[in-house]
């Protein structure tokens, strides 16, 4: 390196010292910076520059410094232990930047800057925009206005002091002060304005009746809240009537006993092998003065035939014999809705439009106990379990399926999911569940005990359905639809429409004509609003035979329970009538 120098040295240029003396110059050399010349030499014989010289990046920490230092997530919202201010304020990622102004550290959520959130009222808003386009002020929306003085304006101030800070609807007021003043009075004296009417509050000229007049709107006015009174609070008084001689035969049975010289065994649960169409009327039970709303027949035997009417009453008939009508209830002050026998029959309950839930005993007439939540019931059934005989459920027109113990007389349970008043409770699924319908025109199923619904159907095309009837093999449910029309629903698993089974030909739409089954499922009858009794056959659906039963609306029919072709129906004549 040292001979490549000084050959580079022996053919520099020289000094100004030596200027004068071309020859010398030429002979004495001038001393070279080698640096300057050490891109002209091989590298292995130049120097390396150094690292300090040619890096040009900023300073940045290294691993090691770092995780000296604890770092501090800026998400998060607690910290565990006690930073410096060092750590606090570090920043998020990168080196500290020298040149971040004031404006470029303030938080910003936009990418202007920081907008914080304001509620303003919309028309509090215009008005002040509308003012600031006027007069050039408005008010400073960043102050607490509720002290007004100049420094709570923006814009012209001096032209708010002028003004003494008048909205432009304000300022405006004022030259509306040269119009004429609308009829009936000026908008400040709204509070003073007691209505059209407010002459006629003076005495003097208010016709007030006569002491005739008086002392006959005084009765009225008594008499209508006495009546009231009675209907809301006290219900009822309760009594029986018995329309035959002799209440127990010479063994001392009552008629609740079932009868053994009928020809049937009314004891046998043996379905008849075969049923055919009733024909003929064979009997009609007279006795009630206005519509009746249900039927039904005694468990079990069918013996007994209990009716509930629109006349406040309900009555007990035999079925074989002499079909004597045996006792009357009377306790309910307005029309009977629902009746529903127990188990054994020993006791029935009824439900009335005057609110109130009655249980009777069916031997004696006694009523033994009442029930009321202050709402309608529109259907009542006992559970069918021997084990929860002294339970029972009532459909109401609050929505509400209310459940009721006997023993305490409270309510235990409420089934509070429908939209419109209950209509039918079915109890299916060896009583474990029960099924209910609804004006809400849907169809629900409850398990026992459960308030919440756990199968809900309804469909878009579904009408109210207010009559619903089981099956005597407990597999199919048939419902009364308002469009005309019987449809069956499967009681077992899923609740499925079977549209393979739509009964119609009648016409029902407004009323909740009650339908049955024959014992051997070989028929479906059900009345109309035409007074008829048809009657269908299972398999085909097929409408086979149609009978003139009733003046007025036929609003049930039930099939008894061991006879091949014996069929009872009841209208709104007031009639109860045996077909054969």
């Amino acid at each position: 390196m040292a001979s490549a120098v000084g050959s580079l040295v022996s053919y520099g240029t020289g000094s100004d010292s030596d200027s004068d003396n071309e020859d010398q110059s030429n002979s004495a050399p001038e001393k070279i910076d080698p640096d300057a010349v050490a891109h002209l030499l091989p590298l292995s014989s130049a120097k390396k520059p150094s690292l300090a010289v040619l890096n040009s990046a900023p300073e940045v920490a290294v691993k090691e410094d770092v995780e000296t230092g604890s770092h501090l997530d800026p998400s998060i919202k607690e910290v565990t232990f006690n930073p410096k201010y060092e750590t606090m304020f570090a920043p998020e990622f990168g080196p500290v930047n020298p040149f971040k102004t004031q404006q470029m550290a303030a938080p910003r959520n936009m990418l202007s800057g920081f907008a914080e959130p304001a509620h303003v009222n919309d028309f509090m808003f215009e008005q002040q925009r509308r003012t600031f386009s006027t007069f050039g002020y408005a008010l400073d929306p960043s102050l607490d206005n509720s002290q007004v003085s100049s420094n709570t304006y923006i814009g012209a101030v001096e032209e708010a002091e002028k003004k003494k800070g008048l909205t432009v609807f304000e300022a405006g007021a004022k030259k509306g002060e040269k119009r004429k003043k609308v009829k009936g009075g000026d908008a400040s004296e709204i509070d003073n304005f007691l209505g059209p009417w407010a002459k006629y509050v003076d005495e003097k000229e208010v016709a007030k009746p006569s002491e005739e007049e008086q002392k006959e709107l005084d009765e009225i006015t008594a008499k209508r809240q006495k009546k009231g009174k009675n209907e809301e609070d006290a219900p009822a008084e309760e009594k029986t009537i018995v329309h035959v001689k002799d209440m127990y035969d010479y063994q001392g049975r009552s008629y609740l006993h079932v009868p053994q010289d009928v020809g049937i065994n009314l004891r046998s649960a043996d379905v008849p092998q075969k049923c055919y169409l009733p024909k003929k009327q064979i009997h009609v039970w007279s006795g009630h003065t206005k519509g009746v709303s249900a039927i039904r027949l005694f468990p079990l035997s069918g013996h007994l035939l209990l009716s509930c009417s629109m006349d406040c009453k309900i009555k007990l008939w035999e079925v074989y014999n002499e079909r004597r009508c045996l006792r009357t209830f009377i306790g309910h002050s307005k029309a009977v809705r629902d009746i529903c026998y127990n188990n054994t029959g020993t006791q029935f309950l009824s439900a009335a439009y005057d609110r109130y839930l009655k249980l009777w005993d069916t031997e004696t007439g006694q009523c033994i106990s009442r029930f009321t939540n202050r709402k309608v019931p529109y259907c009542v059934k006992f559970n069918p379990d021997e084990d929860k005989q002294n339970l029972f459920v009532a459909g109401m027109s609050d929505k509400k399926i209310v459940q009721w113990d006997i023993r305490t007389g409270e309510v235990v349970q409420e089934y509070d999911r429908h939209l419109g008043a209950v209509n039918t409770i079915t109890f299916v699924d060896e009583n474990r569940r029960f099924v209910s319908t609804s004006d809400d025109k849907s169809l629900r199923v409850w398990e026992w005990d459960i308030p919440v619904d756990f199968k809900y159907i309804a469909e878009p095309s579904m009408h109210s359905m207010p009559a619903v009837t089981l099956s005597p093999n407990g597999k199919w449910l048939a419902c009364q639809s308002m469009d005309n029309q019987i449809l069956i629903f499967g009681a077992q698993n899923r609740f499925r429409l079977n549209k393979k089974k739509i009964f119609k030909g009648h016409m029902v739409a407004g009323y909740a004509c009650q339908v049955d089954f024959s014992p051997d499922m070989s028929y479906v009858v059900s009345g109309d609003a035409d007074g008829k009794l048809n009657i269908w056959d299972w398999k085909t659906t097929k409408l086979y035979h149609r009978i003139k039963a009733h003046d007025k609306v036929c609003i049930s029919a039930l099939w008894h329970p061991h006879e091949t072709s014996k069929v009872i129906t009841c209208g709104w004549d007031g009639q109860i009538k045996l077909w054969d």
